[in-house]
């Protein structure tokens, strides 16, 4: 941090304020996997009601010394706040438990500064580092507040909180210039997957929810992953094979939470780009957490927040071997008969080829079935047509020319028979 702060964090108090209108069981055992992720030694969760904060503390005064009084017993060294604080309630709630203060946005931040592992997710997240440590960098010049009067007494403190704000200023459009850059690669990359008709497809969910999992599952890929809130921050792009020589780009992209700071959101632009210019969204869903419908309201509301909200969507029902009433690899469809959903189980490997089914048959990738005969003296275009991965069976005419029995996918077809003219050899298609 720019400031010294005491040391310690390693027991922590959790303060849930808790919320009628939604499920304070549900919401308690997010908040305690929320600090399990952030490490130290969790003492307990203290669930207080609070319907109108206070400004100064946010807490009223009494809970405020009930609060005091556990983290002394406990000998607590930090007190999370499952809400978003200001400065001056961060700063008095300090003073008067004796104790740091840490609310929901510092966190998460804390799990993410943890997980970055890319120079790219570094970057994105000290950039919200930054922005979250900007309103609070006066509490690290208490001492430099007031001025002296008199000559000779007059402090600086002025002078290096005005220094501090530059140089943090100065750090903060440096981080956007490079998160620039990496979006003009990012947009470059795209524009090569368009000039070559690639789809994209880019998992998105709440986090947990087995995204990495089934990522590595579908691409063969050695993503991280595990049990944990936010296993994933780094954007991670690789082929995916869609069967009959088609193929599609896949992102898995970080994953989405209760009240995600919006900070946040902005400062993994970059990263949640991938998701807004995608041409196939995988929903992947916990099928098993009873609390599923409340996360998808909150799904939906970060993609309508990027610029998401109105791309197409096949919704992924993962950890289905955990619910006795699904049928893993089942696809359901909607009125039109298209794939709207596919039950999975992405950690035993099963249910994966339906969901690729599905993904192709979303895409428009429909298989095409053809017999060509290709003439002796077009070495060039049988070898071309070799090169695309779909010939299923290849036999020679007594004059040398060449039967293939090819089998593609839909858009790859067409580009295939663009380049050498396909039509004008084609013995069977369907």
């Amino acid at each position: 941090m720019f400031f010294e702060r005491e040391s310690g964090g390693e027991r922590i108090i959790g303060v849930q304020i808790v919320d009628p209108n939604r499920d304070s069981a549900a919401d308690r055992a997010e908040f305690k996997e929320l600090i399990l992720s952030a490490g130290g030694e969790l003492l307990e969760i203290v669930s207080l009601r609070r319907d109108m904060p206070r400004p100064a503390t946010y807490l009223g005064k009494g809970q405020v010394e009930s609060l005091a009084d556990q983290v002394h017993s406990d000998e607590a060294e930090l007190v999370i706040f499952d809400r978003s604080l200001s400065p001056t309630q961060e700063k008095n709630l300090e003073a008067q438990l004796k104790a740091r203060v840490l609310d929901r946005t510092g966190l998460i931040l804390d799990i993410f500064a943890r997980r970055a592992a890319t120079h790219e997710g570094k970057l994105q997240v000290e950039l919200a580092q930054l922005e979250f440590v900007r309103t609070r960098l006066i509490r690290g010049w208490t001492h430099l507040e007031r001025q002296k009067g008199g000559i000779g007494l007059r402090g600086p403190g002025e002078t290096q909180l005005e220094t501090d704000r530059r140089l943090l200023n100065v750090r903060v459009d440096t981080i956007r210039k490079r998160l620039k850059k990496v979006q003009s690669s990012r947009a470059q990359g795209r524009r090569l997957r368009e000039r070559s008709e690639t789809p994209t497809v880019a998992l998105v969910g709440y986090t947990n929810a087995g995204k990495s999992t089934l990522f590595n599952q579908l691409t063969r890929g050695i993503v991280y992953a595990a049990d944990q809130l936010f296993a994933t921050l780094d954007p991670t792009l690789r082929r995916l094979e869609l069967g009959g020589g088609s193929h599609a780009v896949l992102a898995d992209t970080v994953g989405f939470i209760r009240d995600l700071p919006h900070s946040l959101v902005q400062a993994f632009h970059a990263t949640l780009e991938e998701a807004a210019l995608a041409d196939l969204l995988l929903v992947v869903e916990d099928c098993a957490d009873p609390e599923r419908e409340d996360r998808r309201i909150h799904v939906r509301a970060v993609l309508d927040e990027i610029g998401a909200g109105d791309i197409p969507t096949l919704r992924v029902y993962n950890k289905a071997d955990q619910r006795p009433d699904a049928v893993l690899g089942r696809v359901d469809r909607d009125e039109h008969g298209q794939p709207e959903r596919v039950w999975v189980s992405a950690l035993e490997h099963q249910g994966m080829t339906p969901l690729l089914e599905a993904v192709a048959e979303r895409l428009d990738a429909g298989i095409v079935r053809s017999r060509l005969c290709i003439p002796s003296a077009q070495a060039k275009v049988r070898a071309g047509i070799h090169q695309s991965g779909g010939v299923i069976d290849e036999c020679f005419t007594d004059q040398g020319d060449a039967e293939i029995q090819l089998e593609l996918g839909k858009k790859e077809w067409e580009r295939l028979a663009r380049r050498f003219d396909l039509d004008q050899w084609v013995v069977l298609k369907a």
